[in-house]
């Protein structure tokens, strides 16, 4: 059940007429009321005659008008109560009480109190109610109103319970602003796919993530075709912004404006400059200079570097201190950055992960000195490389990071759970879902080539590098023939083996490291990790035509790095010319 609540300077005959009215889209019928201060409030009716709506609003407006000119500038209350996609219809009388709980609960009529304020509750859909108020009470004094939004939220909480309706997690008060249904309206009338708040939401996001200074993150506002306003005080230093979007006007033809604060209490300029002087890095390695692939792109390898930095930070939401809430921030501009550089097969999942995952980032928990340069560091590498292609050695490394970012999410989801964040909690197990969506779209090439390969190894080392993996995850039985969930995992350990390392340690190393248990595919992030630790391409490469996987033995394979070191094979980007010699 969800509770919205506005209030306004106007008298009451605009509102009243509106939910007297067929709506804006002749959305309401039977427009009735279910209950009012009195029980003896004129009901207008369905399609009502003008003066039929002009007396219950005079009714309502009695109380106000008393008062003349020492009336309060916002008179009128109002709060629409819906219930939630698939809860049973309620019936009059049962709206008629909801009604009569929330006007109680938040202050506006409490009950027994026969000088309170006037109100009326309205129906004109299965789903909701509105109730109307004005803000004096009968006796003249102003209705007491504090916290009356988290009063009707709560309220509406005991109401789910009662009335078997879906129970929604309750909030803290650190959620960013809704857009109203007049921009949904308008967003909808004006063709737009979304209303303008929440496209300058996501886009103020995606211009902070990795940004350097103040002056980068305007200036990718406004590279991002969006109109920026900055406030200064007499001094000329910059107070605060407000952006908006080209083309979106008010009825006077000028732009509409939105603040950061309102966009989310976390993009206002005081906390965006909080979050700057964590980093980043301006001064990150060039892609290679960290690696033995110098040929990898620049893509690749930021999304490779990111990959390492998030695993750290899933390591540090399992830690019970509350320094992993700057770890959430961090993680955030990671995604912020994958969503507008991503390939277009991963870009819708990503950009609905970071939307949903950026209420994960906030709550009332505060870590002001928690180190979260080298997040920074990699969401800005990320950013700076590039838009990544969908193939290749690019669009597996973005299977290998979002491989790592499910298990994020999941960290994000246990470490609120465990402080009764129950709408972060929420948000973070819905950022997992659309991380395994986009990861199974980016992984599932580069997975199903290391299950063929695995399958052609010969038989006795695919039963070695099993054995070896069993053993690693703690199986006691041996299966009668080969395990196929494991022929990717043995694919990538052949190809370490071929390139100079220890199998065996290698996948020690890998199942060491936090939430592995939380992966629904353990093979699947063994396989990543083990490519990562190993520096091996983030693409597989098929055995050269001629060849086999197995026609060269494990001896052989060991003699020859005994003799010449082992070097990474040079994988061909196709945006780059071929390397001179």
């Amino acid at each position: 059940m969800i509770p919205k609540i506005r209030t306004g300077t106007d008298r009451s005959f605009p509102l009243i007429d509106y939910l007297f009215g067929p709506g804006k889209h002749e959305e309401h019928t039977d427009q009735h009321l279910v209950a009012s201060w009195n029980g003896f409030a004129p009901d207008p009716g369905p399609n009502p005659e003008r003066h039929q709506v002009a007396k219950l609003a005079n009714q309502l407006d009695q109380p106000v008008k008393a008062l003349g000119k020492q009336a309060p500038a916002t008179r009128i209350w109002h709060c629409s109560v819906r219930t939630a996609p698939g809860d049973r219809h309620l019936d009059d009388a049962e709206w008629a009480a909801i009604a009569r709980r929330i006007v109680h609960a938040t202050g506006i009529a409490p009950e027994g109190d026969t000088a309170a304020c006037r109100w009326v509750a309205v129906r004109h859909a299965p789903d909701h109610i509105h109730i109307a108020a004005t803000l004096v009470r009968q006796d003249g004094r102003l209705a007491g109103l504090s916290y009356d939004k988290r009063k009707a939220q709560a309220e509406a909480r005991l109401i789910e319970k009662e009335y078997g309706l879906r129970q929604l997690n309750p909030g803290d008060g650190t959620a960013a602003k809704t857009p109203t249904s007049q921009e949904h309206f308008k967003a909808e009338r004006t063709g737009r796919t979304e209303p303008p708040r929440e496209t300058l939401h996501q886009a103020v996001r995606q211009a902070l993530a990795g940004a350097a200074t103040e002056q980068e993150f305007f200036t990718r506002l406004r590279d991002e075709g969006l109109r920026v306003k900055l406030r200064h005080a007499p001094s000329g230093d910059v107070l605060g912004y407000s952006v908006a979007l080209p083309g979106d006007r008010n009825r006077d033809s000028e732009p509409i404006w939105f603040a950061g604060n309102t966009l989310a209490p976390d993009l206002s300029l005081p906390r965006i400059r909080r979050r700057l002087e964590a980093g980043p890095a301006t001064d990150t390695p060039e892609p290679g200079a960290t690696s033995t692939r110098a040929d990898r792109s620049a893509p690749a390898y930021r999304r490779r570097e990111a990959a390492g930095t998030a695993e750290r930070a899933a390591a540090l939401l399992d830690q019970d201190d509350d320094q992993a809430a700057a770890q959430l921030v961090g993680a955030g501009e990671i995604l912020d950055a994958l969503a507008q550089t991503s390939p277009a097969a991963t870009r819708a999942e990503l950009r609905e992960a970071a939307r949903a995952f950026e209420r994960a980032t906030r709550s009332h928990v505060r870590a002001e000195n928690a180190d979260i340069r080298a997040l920074r560091s990699a969401a800005r590498g990320i950013v700076h490389a590039g838009s990544a292609l969908g193939r290749g050695e690019d669009g597996d490394a973005t299977a290998m990071v979002l491989s790592t970012l499910v298990l994020v999410a999941l960290a994000a989801a246990r470490w609120h759970s465990a402080r009764g964040h129950a709408q972060q909690a929420a948000a973070s197990r819905q950022a997992a879902e659309h991380l395994r969506a986009a990861y199974q779209q980016a992984g599932a090439t580069p997975m199903r080539t290391m299950r063929e390969i695995g399958r052609t190894l010969p038989e006795p080392e695919r039963r070695r590098h099993q054995a070896t993996i069993r053993a690693a995850l703690g199986e006691t039985d041996t299966p009668a023939g080969p395990v196929r969930e494991y022929d990717a995992l043995a694919a990538v350990l052949a190809e370490a083996e071929q390139a100079g390392h220890d199998p065996q340690a290698l996948l020690e190393q890998a199942t060491s490291w936090r939430e592995l248990e939380t992966a629904r595919d353990t093979s699947d992030v063994l396989v990543w990790r083990i490519r990562r630790i190993a520096d091996l391409p983030a693409n597989p490469q098929r055995p050269r035509t001629g060849t086999t996987a197995g026609t060269r033995t494990v001896t052989e394979s060991a003699r020859t790095r005994t003799a010449q070191p082992a070097l990474a094979r040079p994988v061909t980007d196709p945006r780059r010319p071929a390397p001179r010699r």
